[in-house]
């Protein structure tokens, strides 16, 4: 029978999402890259901005089985939905899902009747560095 006890790198966290709750994220998350921690936070911080400071969250960070990441924030709010913006060189927000789509190998949502989950998925397994175009030379 296959183990699915969560190891090191595997993470579920309950929190409020508030300011205070982001570098918090970051510290829990240290054993994973910085990809993984940058699109953890940016969902958490779209949770701050669009649904309110205190909203509860569960965030969510496996492995996959094609041996990906996948970070995921679910909210109590399944009507709430992300969109995907063109923000404005001069804008101060409206880049978090934009950093999302650049990073991420794909991202999504799954509504449910009283909640939704905000997920992306990135390359490379959790804690292992992802390959970038400068690292390769490029």
């Amino acid at each position: 029978m296959p183990d699915h006890s969560p190891t090191a790198r595997e993470l579920q966290l309950d929190l409020l999402a508030t300011p205070k709750a982001v570098p918090e994220l970051r510290h829990h998350l240290r054993a994973h890259d910085f990809e993984v921690r940058l699109c953890a936070t940016e969902l958490l911080t779209n949770v701050i901005d669009h649904l309110g400071e205190g909203t509860p969250v569960t965030v969510r960070v496996t492995g996959t089985p094609h041996g990906h990441t996948r970070v995921e924030v679910t909210d109590p709010d399944p009507r709430a939905l992300p969109v995907l913006l063109s923000a404005a060189g001069t804008a101060e927000s409206g880049r978090g899902l934009a950093l999302i789509e650049a990073l991420a190998h794909r991202w999504g949502v799954t509504p449910e009747a009283d909640r939704k989950t905000v997920w992306c998925e990135l390359t490379g397994p959790s804690g292992a560095p992802i390959a970038r175009p400068q690292d390769a030379g490029v």
